[in-house]
């Protein structure tokens, strides 16, 4: 099963989490794999969107917000958009859409971001926060990032990218490390937490202690930042998570928080279904059905975002108009 784990450092202003995707991953990809139209995600695409569904839930995890996140990366390489949605209960859902469906010969699989997205340093990342009950008004937040350094330099790793956005949109010192393989997408994730209000600031500082407590707390940040750097990839998509953490903190006083009883791990989760598929058919109204039917021998739709393809033969389909239960839905959009 999926598993997500929070942490703080006890004394410090640094909280931590780490992510291993298994049955979520697997069911997207599987998805995809299963659509006779898209075929199975190339390997470097399906490691980048393993890499984004990780970042997703760990971004995700960290903020009290009743809505999806939706994490975005852009640009004009075979990859034209890869997404990762995470709603506030941790279902998730991915998808890429890419230019033709050919498996690309990539060389350099060990940078798929500047390959993939950013192949002429115009990709950008984008983060929106989309409230589940919107008010009158309301527009969801969205903070969009370059896919390039400040001298132009285009990133080679999805978590180079995200610290970047992390410190420009958010204003936070974060530590990533992402990997991801066919079995498993997995994350860590450490951010240096603000301690003092601004009243709190101006007091140190007139004391003078403003800056010698600075000092203690970067150095304290820098120090365990450069142990979680120090785990590879291999050992994140190879290693349980209570092996991970005992490796890289055992020094350390880590305060672990227990998944609460109202909480639940991370799942895969898209809003498609038989169901509403069925409903969008009978929408269509059966004589556009019968068409359909005579003309193809059956029905198959296929979802956009997840792949999965819905199939409905004769008898499915005249079983759908003498069902009094499906109703036509408001919209003939599956999304």
């Amino acid at each position: 099963m999926s598993e997500l784990h929070k942490f703080i450092f006890d004394g410090l202003p640094v909280r931590g989490a780490i992510v291993r995707l298994t049955d979520a991953w697997q069911e997207i990809l599987q998805r995809r794999a299963g659509n006779s139209e898209t075929g199975a995600y190339p390997e470097a695409v399906a490691t980048l969107l393993g890499e984004m569904s990780a970042a997703g839930v760990l971004m995700q995890s960290n903020i009290k917000f009743n809505g999806s996140l939706v994490f975005q990366i852009m640009g004009d390489g075979p990859v034209k958009l890869a997404v990762a949605e995470v709603q506030s209960d941790l279902g998730l859902r991915a998808t890429a859409s890419l230019v033709g469906q050919a498996n690309y010969p990539l060389k350099d699989l060990h940078a798929p971001l500047a390959n993939l997205v950013n192949a002429h340093g115009v990709g950008r990342c984008a983060v929106t926060l989309d409230p589940k009950d919107r008010q009158p008004g309301q527009q969801p937040y969205q903070g969009v990032v370059s896919l390039n350094d400040f001298n132009g330099g285009r990133f080679e790793r999805l978590s180079d990218a995200l610290q970047f956005y992390m410190q420009q949109s958010e204003q936070l010192d974060t530590v990533l490390v992402l990997a991801a393989n066919d079995q498993v997408a997995a994350g860590l994730m450490l951010q240096r937490m603000p301690v003092k209000g601004e009243a709190n600031l101006a007091a140190a500082t007139e004391s003078g202690d403003a800056e010698h407590d600075a000092q203690g707390l970067n150095e304290e940040y820098n120090r365990i930042a450069t142990l979680a750097s120090s785990l590879k990839q291999e050992e994140l998509l190879t290693l349980d998570v209570e092996t991970i953490l005992r490796r890289l903190f055992w020094e350390e006083d880590l305060l672990r928080f227990e998944l609460q009883a109202d909480e639940k791990p991370p799942r895969f989760a898209c809003t498609c279904s038989r169901e509403r598929v069925g409903s969008m058919l009978v929408s269509l109204g059966a004589q556009e059905v019968e068409s359909v039917i005579a003309e193809r021998g059956q029905i198959e739709v296929g979802c956009d975002f997840c792949g999965q393809q819905y199939h409905f033969d004769p008898i499915d389909a005249a079983g759908l108009f003498t069902d009094a239960k499906i109703q036509p839905p408001s919209s003939g959009v599956v999304q």
